[in-house]
C-alpha cells in the first residue's frame, strides 16, 4: 500500500543543519551590529528605528536563505530582495560602518535569488559599493577600502555556500526519492507482467482443459453433479483470468498519470524548484500512450533534479482529439543532460518510446529554456521495425 507523502515531510538532514547554522549566522552578526547602534551617539528615536529594522531583518534574510522544505517561492523572493535593498542601503547612510556588514548578506542574497549569469555581476557591484560609498565620503569609516570589500566577500561567500549546499542536499534527497519511486514502477511493471504470463497463461489453460471435457462427458446422472462442479471451475477459472488481465495491464490508466504528475509536482517543489502544471480536464488516449507519457515525465523530472539548476518547471499535457502532447520545460538549459544510448534511459530512450507508438519527440534549448516534448497519437499506432 502506497504511504501518503506530505510536503515537506521527510527534509534531509543536511538542510535542517545548514538552516540552523545560517540561522545562527544571521542572528549573530545582526546582534553585533545591534550593539554598535545602541552604543552610537545618535538620537533616541534615530538608533530605536535602526534597532527595529534589525529585528525585522532576521525575517527577511532567512525568507531569502532557507534551504528546501523552507524555500519560498521564487517571486517573494524577488520581492525580499528588493527590500532587503532598501533597508541595507537607506540605513547605511546614517549609521555609517555600523551597517557596513550588511553589504554582505545583501550579496549573498543577490547570489541564491538571480540566475548565474546576472547575480555575480550585481553581487561584484554590491560588494564595490562599499568601498565607493567609503571613497566619497557619503559614509564615514575609518576602515580601509579593502578592508570594506574583504569583509563583504567573506559574507557573502558564507552566505552562500551554506545555502546552496543545503540546496544541493535537498535536490539530492529529492532525486534519490524519485529514483526510488522510479525503481518501484519497474519492479511493479515487472511483476504484472510475470503475473500475466505465469499465473494468466495458467488460467487459461485450465480454462480450455476444463471446457474441452465439458464438451466430451457423459450424460449420466451420475456425472451431473461432477459436469456441474466442472462447469462452475470453469467459470471461476475465466473470471480469475480476467482479473489477471485487469491487474497485470501495463498502463494504469489515467489516475497513474495523475499520480505521476503529482509525484513530479511535490518533488520538485520540494526541490526549490517552482512548478507549473497545465493539465486538461481529463485525458482520454490508449493505455500505452499514458504509460508512454509516465516515462517521458518520470525521465524528465529525474533529468532536472539531477543534471540542472532549474528554478522554474512548467509540465503541460494538452490533447487535441488525435494526439496528446507533453510538454516538460525548464530554465536550466546550461545543464541539459547529454543523451544516453542506453535503452530506456536519456533522451535516446525517451525518443525510442515515443517514436514506436508513432508519435515524435524533441528534446531543445532555446531562450535558456530546456525543453521535452513529446507528441503520441491517441491510438498509440505501433510503428513496425524496419
Amino acid at each position: 500500500m502506497r504511504r501518503p507523502v506530505r510536503l515537506g515531510a521527510g527534509a534531509p538532514q543536511g538542510s535542517g543543519v545548514a538552516f540552523g547554522a545560517l540561522i545562527i549566522l544571521v542572528v549573530c552578526s545582526l546582534a553585533l551590529v545591534a550593539l554598535d547602534v545602541a552604543a552610537s551617539p545618535l538620537g533616541k528615536r534615530t538608533v530605536v528605528a535602526g534597532l527595529t529594522v534589525l529585528v525585522l531583518m532576521p525575517a527577511l534574510m532567512l525568507g531569502q536563505y532557507a534551504p528546501p522544505p523552507y524555500r519560498l517561492p521564487y517571486r517573494w523572493r524577488w520581492g525580499l530582495l528588493l527590500v532587503q535593498a532598501v533597508l541595507t542601503y537607506l540605513p547605511l547612510l546614517l549609521f555609517h560602518y555600523r551597517w557596513l556588514s550588511l553589504l554582505g548578506f545583501l550579496a549573498g542574497a543577490v547570489l541564491l535569488t538571480l540566475p548565474p549569469g546576472t547575480s555575480v555581476p550585481l553581487a561584484l557591484a554590491v560588494g564595490a559599493s562599499g568601498p565607493l560609498l567609503a571613497a566619497t565620503k557619503l559614509i564615514d569609516t575609518d576602515r580601509s577600502a579593502l578592508g570594506i570589500l574583504l569583509g563583504t566577500a567573506i559574507t557573502a561567500t558564507t552566505v552562500f555556500a551554506v545555502a546552496h549546499l543545503a540546496l544541493l542536499a535537498a535536490r539530492l534527497h529529492n532525486s534519490r526519492e524519485h529514483a526510488a519511486h522510479s525503481a518501484e514502477h519497474r519492479e511493479r511493471a515487472r511483476m504484472q507482467q510475470d503475473l500475466h504470463d505465469l499465473v494468466g497463461s495458467s488460467l487459461a489453460a485450465i480454462t480450455v482443459q476444463g471446457e474441452t471435457a465439458l464438451r466430451g462427458g457423459s450424460t449420466t446422472a451420475g456425472s451431473g453433479r461432477e459436469r456441474a462442479a466442472l462447469t462452475e471451475i470453469v467459470a471461476l477459472a475465466r473470471r480469475l483470468h480476467d482479473d489477471v488481465r485487469s491487474i497485470s495491464r501495463p498502463d494504469g490508466g489515467d489516475l497513474a498519470l495523475s499520480e505521476e504528475l503529482a509525484h513530479a509536482q511535490r518533488v520538485l517543489t520540494a526541490s526549490g524548484v517552482e512548478v507549473r502544471t497545465v493539465l486538461p480536464p481529463r485525458t482520454e488516449a490508449a493505455p500505452a500512450v499514458l504509460a508512454c507519457l509516465r516515462f517521458v515525465l518520470r525521465e524528465a523530472v529525474g533529468n532536472v533534479l539531477q543534471h540542472s539548476r532549474a528554478t522554474h518547471c512548467s509540465i503541460t499535457l494538452s490533447t487535441d482529439g488525435t494526439a496528446v502532447r507533453l510538454a516538460i520545460r525548464n530554465d536550466g538549459a546550461e545543464a541539459a543532460p547529454p543523451a544516453s544510448g542506453r535503452h530506456g534511459t536519456g533522451l535516446a530512450g525517451l525518443g525510442g518510446r515515443v517514436l514506436a507508438l508513432g508519435g515524435e519527440f524533441t528534446a531543445a534549448t532555446a531562450d535558456g529554456t530546456f525543453t521535452v516534448t513529446a507528441t503520441v497519437p491517441r491510438t498509440g499506432a505501433v510503428v513496425p521495425s524496419r
